[in-house]
């Protein structure tokens, strides 16, 4: 992996990042004018206005599995029922490139819902680069414990019909498919570029996958092989893409240079035609 892209993930500390940049670019001042090309924008994250009148949003907070987890609803005006999809953030958190993801989602249609999973160590830190240590801090099983509670959630709230999907983006990706197979009453989930669950526990996923990966990510890819053969082995539903020329976190449109319109776009594409044919 590139230093810009450790960085844009959190990988290395900016002071480390800068040094290497300024070798690379051959002066200080030619560094400092290419950080903002390379690294995380979140002034970019509002493709959807907050305050866009084609929707509601609300903070929501509710019990997950015993522990309270804070997040954000959004849905499109009006009294009609519509199917969920709860949104699972990366590995920085609910930041506003997520939120604006579920509003994005809101105007396909459906009941978006993205959890904050970060809640129960304060919430997502201002600073996104303190995410991925905070995640680290996170007990798996009982994220996925709390995540299967915000299904139950979702399909009980007032404004949906009684199915949920579920989303997720690299380290969500992974907990979309750790909660597919958690004994969820799901519908569909859709897995960007996330690890993949053991053999022995394929048999227990829920509903029908959609799943998209990087082209040039080789450490989520090595994992496909061994999830493809028990995926076929135990007769899931599974759709699989991967974007040639695309990294890792390439949906991220305030990511800098991991960001791959043409495969962010097709992915997405896919992802609402998938949602709407199996939540329907």
């Amino acid at each position: 992996m590139s230093r810009n892209g450790e960085y844009t993930r959190g990988g290395i500390d900016r002071r480390s990042f800068l040094e290497g940049l300024t070798q690379t670019a051959g002066s200080s001042a030619a560094a400092l004018a290419l950080l903002p090309v390379l690294q995380n924008n979140p002034a970019q994250a509002q493709i959807v206005p907050a305050n866009d009148s084609r929707l509601e949003t609300a903070r929501v907070g509710y019990d997950a599995a015993g522990t309270k987890i804070d997040g954000y609803l959004a849905k499109p005006k009006g009294g009609a029922k519509h199917p969920a999809v709860l949104v699972i953030h990366e590995n920085r958190g609910l930041t506003p490139h997520i939120q604006d993801v579920a509003r994005r989602m809101a105007l396909e249609g459906f009941l978006a819902f993205a959890p904050d999973m970060l809640t129960p160590l304060g919430g997502t830190p201002a600073d996104e680069s303190q995410g991925p240590a905070m995640i680290g801090k996170l007990d798996a099983a009982e994220t996925v414990a709390r995540l299967a509670a915000t299904v139950r959630f979702l399909a009980g709230n007032a404004g949906c019909t009684g199915k949920v999907g579920v989303v997720g983006f690299s380290w969500g990706g992974g907990m979309v498919n750790r909660v597919m197979a958690a004994g969820t009453s799901l519908n569909a989930g859709v897995a960007y570029y996330g690890s993949q669950i053991p053999a022995a526990d394929v048999p227990k996923i829920s509903g029908p996958l959609l799943l998209h990966y990087a082209g040039s990510d080789a450490r989520i890819n090595a994992g496909i092989p061994d999830f493809e053969a028990a995926l076929k082995a135990n007769a899931k539903t599974y759709q699989m893409h991967t974007y040639e020329g695309a990294g890792h976190g390439f949906n991220n449109d305030t990511g800098g240079q991991r960001y791959n319109k043409e495969a962010a776009q097709l992915a997405w594409s896919r992802t609402i035609a998938f949602f709407k044919q199996h939540l329907a």
